[in-house]
């Protein structure tokens, strides 16, 4: 690595900071393009700080700045958590078939009738399940039409209004109560919360610290196995959502690059990892609730083989497996990711 080349990547993301707020009253989330009355948070946030971030390369800590061990909100980085939780109830036996219809399994929380009844894991975890309904108050017409940076697939209506449903698996959106409603049945089907379930068979084994937390919205309670219990969600769209420091990320992001080894002990099975970074077939730059750079269409100044962790804000985890490298950035403008991205590669390749 040739330092002074990675300290321009560095100057590079601190130049190019968020336009989010530090301060929660400001600009910040994206509850705010919502339709009226979904435009407010019904979770906890908190303040944010600064442009910070971690790289770790051949399982070694070889750079971090700004502030790498404060626990943050990652938006829809949860969601990418959230497929790590299925691959621990797939590597269990509890979720032996990703392509079985969720209803067969979990019943009584939205997938029993009708199109939803047809609803496969895959799908969810995919973000092509067309489900239709509500969660936690939530219509999941909210997020219909809905863009977001780097996809790929056009959208033509305007976010939120109602658009004819497709037959599950043949259309991709990027739907946050959709993600809401397989936590919930990844909830039921572990029978114990996710971030209890996350800690034990994750975070612990990764190596990470406990200042990390998981949060729900504040009416997302329900009572399982005679316990009440707090469903989580897969990003902090509405508020709520997983805080936690780059160092953290970066030891799970290192789990997946070791292709679920952490410590020489398995985390997560090599099948289901490649299972999450294999495209959707009618989405390809998408796996298990990952982004692919399939074609290199996303990010074109890293390789084909890198996939990554989004969040909005921005909070990116980058896995580069050529290099044996994983990257954590953390509020950067998402506009210029491709050019941070870029400036670390170089650094990485370039003599001493």
């Amino acid at each position: 690595m040739n330092t002074a080349k990675l300290q321009q990547a560095v100057r590079f993301a601190a130049d190019h900071e968020t336009a989010w707020t530090h301060e929660t009253t400001g600009t910040f989330g994206v509850h705010h393009d919502d339709p009226p009355p979904w435009n407010r948070l019904l979770g906890p946030v908190h303040d944010r700080g600064p442009v910070s971030g971690t790289i770790r390369l051949h399982g070694e800590t070889a750079a971090s700045w700004g502030d790498p061990d404060r626990a943050d909100l990652t938006f829809s980085v949860a969601k990418t958590y959230l497929a790590l939780l299925a691959g621990v109830a797939h590597d269990r036996g509890l979720l032996p078939d990703v392509d079985e219809p969720i209803g067969r399994r979990v019943r009584g929380i939205g997938f029993d009738e009708g199109r939803n009844a047809a609803i496969t894991w895959a799908q969810m975890l995919q973000q092509t399940s067309e489900w239709e309904g509500s969660c936690f108050g939530l219509p999941e017409q909210v997020d219909r039409n809905r863009f977001v940076q780097f996809q790929e697939v056009e959208v033509t209506g305007r976010k939120g209004d109602p658009r004819p449903l497709r037959s599950p698996g043949t259309y991709w959106e990027y739907n946050d109560v959709r993600i809401n409603q397989l936590s919930l049945a990844l909830l039921h089907l572990f029978g114990d919360p996710l971030p209890e379930v996350f800690r034990d068979t994750i975070m612990q084994p990764v190596g990470a610290s406990d200042t990390w937390r998981w949060e729900g919205y504040d009416n997302a309670w329900i009572e399982l196995n005679g316990r009440r219990v707090q469903s989580v969600p897969g990003g902090t769209h509405w508020g709520g959502g997983m805080s936690i420091s780059s160092h953290d990320q970066a030891l799970v992001g290192q789990m997946l690059l070791d292709d679920g080894l952490a410590g020489g002990r398995r985390v997560l099975s090599r099948e289901w990892i490649a299972r999450m970074r294999t495209p959707c077939p009618i989405a390809p730059f998408y796996g298990y609730l990952v982004w692919l750079n399939t074609g290199r269409r996303v990010f074109p100044s890293v390789p084909e083989s890198s996939w990554f962790a989004f969040g909005a804000g921005s909070s990116f985890t980058w896995i580069e497996p050529e290099r044996r490298m994983v990257v954590i950035v953390r509020w950067i403008d998402a506009a210029h990711a491709d050019g941070f991205f870029g400036r670390v590669l170089e650094a990485v390749d370039a003599p001493r």
